[in-house]
């Protein structure tokens, strides 16, 4: 028999692969530097990069963003009504500054400052699952949750306990997990849930198919909890040992949560019951229960607050655009807490020019992170944004995982986003932006101690080698992923 011409048939097996691979790219219309990144490792690395794409590359992104705009409009139909009828009409005054800032989300649809009976900082893991307990023990009506991270560990089962003891007296309990931050929790882990009446479901579930083969994107890293309409929590903290000091003493994580109680809570809840939806929990709105999950707004005076929200389903990407707002308003300090620091040109830039303007801008990472490809390609950013400037912190250990800002007397930030393109593209994201100055003043405070914790980047003298020096500047091209 005659020997196959193997050489001619891999190289127009390549030239396909490449064809098609860079045509279906380019339907996409990304930014022309990703665009051209993806087709040189398409040509140089065609099976490596296939499979990266396929895990991590936006494919299903377009059908995504259908379903969800489509639990987003069920949604909106049954409440906007009264949701428009129910909300404070007089919002409230803010700085020239602040309203600049506050802008900026309001103009890209997801509303204004809306003023809060009460907010507070819990700047402590401990504290923050005592309050969520005591709110959970005190419902009259329903428990919304939705967390990234739910560990069947002690503290993960705690608050499920929590819930079990509310559902089992009649309150009605959601308990919305992502399918990969909270993979260790299964059916046996629910099942006391389940048996008191209350339901739970996972976010984008991991599946072994060949239509899941993304699974790292889209996820929800939200840590919400919704309590009655009326009482709601948003931060950084996951439900995992990690959190509490009382379990793992020094090497808890450093976080901050807030705790919000007022009209804000109602954009909690609905961001909440949308990821809901679209997850495919079933929900039921009519008027009645719309009345119960979004209470009238009753306070005239109180603590602005914004609830700002981001996902890849909003090109626009809301919390992306906020900060870059808010670098360029700040006029003496930009004070930045973040796990990861892996900013895109626009963002690295804002801080940039913002200490060129003579703005005090200071950033916190942890010295020692949670995932060695990520602290690998922070480290070349710190190194770089050092060099323009900024003054780079490092915390810890322990893990440092609070994300907050602070911008001048103006504007404080809560949030589960990092400084990263996954947070502000591929993420499900949520913040809290507080303009009350009593608050702002005590996350500044917050940051100071933290500082006072943490070694400056520049003068911590590093013993590596060119090799790692190599490996970091590989783990920089995953930036866009990261």
């Amino acid at each position: 028999m005659p020997s196959l011409p193997w050489t001619e048939i891999a190289v127009l097996l390549y030239l396909a692969w490449v064809v098609v691979a860079s045509a279906t790219l380019l339907t996409q219309r990304r930014s022309p530097t990703a665009t051209l990144a993806w087709l040189f490792a398409f040509a140089a690395l065609p099976v490596v990069s296939g499979v990266y794409y396929l895990v991590f590359g936006p494919r299903r992104m377009r059908r995504r963003k259908l379903r969800y705009g489509i639990a987003r409009r069920s949604l909106a139909r049954e409440v906007a009504g009264y949701l428009r009828a129910s909300c404070c009409l007089t919002p409230p005054v803010l700085s020239p500054e602040a309203s600049a800032i506050a802008g900026v989300i309001a103009r890209l649809g997801q509303g204004g400052p809306t003023v809060a009976d009460e907010a507070e900082i819990l700047e402590d893991g401990d504290a923050c699952l005592e309050a969520i307990e005591r709110a959970i023990a005190a419902a009259t009506d329903h428990v919304h949750c939705e967390y990234y991270i739910w560990e069947p560990d002690r503290v993960g089962t705690r608050v499920r306990d929590a819930l079990v003891a509310a559902a089992q007296r009649g309150v009605a309990v959601l308990a919305l997990h992502d399918g990969l931050g909270s993979r260790a929790t299964d059916r046996a882990f629910w099942a006391p849930l389940v048996a008191a009446g209350g339901r739970e479901r996972a976010f984008n579930p991991v599946r072994l198919s060949v239509a899941s083969l993304n699974f790292a994107n889209f996820r929800t890293h939200r840590k919400i909890v919704v309590v009655d309409g009326r009482i709601g929590f948003v931060g950084g903290n996951n439900l995992h040992e990690s959190a509490s000091a009382a379990l793992c003493g020094d090497s808890a994580w450093r976080d901050v949560h807030a705790r919000i109680a007022g009209e804000p809570v109602r954009r909690l809840q609905r961001l909440v019951l949308e990821n809901w939806v679209y997850a495919g929990g079933e929900l039921d709105i009519d008027l009645e229960s719309a009345r119960r999950y979004f209470p009238p707004a009753e306070a005239a005076a109180g603590q602005p607050v914004q609830v700002l929200a981001s996902g890849p389903d909003d090109e626009d990407a809301p919390l992306h655009a906020f900060f870059l707002a808010a670098l360029s308003v700040a006029r003496k300090r930009a004070w930045i807490q973040t796990p990861y620091l892996v900013p895109d040109e626009p963002l690295e830039s804002a801080l940039r020019i913002a200490v060129l303007r003579g703005v005090d801008v200071q950033v916190i990472v942890p010295s020692k992170g949670d995932s060695w490809l990520v602290g690998a390609a922070s480290r070349t950013y710190c190194e770089a944004l050092s060099r323009a400037g900024v003054r780079v912190l490092e915390y810890g250990p322990p893990m440092l995982h609070a994300k907050t800002m602070v911008i001048d007397d103006t504007v404080a930030v809560v949030g589960t986003a990092n400084l990263d393109n996954r947070s502000f593209r591929l993420n499900f994201e949520v913040a809290a932006a507080f303009y009350d100055p009593v608050i702002v003043a005590r996350l500044a405070a917050r940051f100071a101690e933290d500082r006072a914790a943490s070694t400056d980047f520049r003068r911590r003298r590093r013993e590596g080698s060119r090799v790692q020096a190599m490996l970091e500047s590989l783990a920089r091209l995953s930036s866009p992923v990261l």
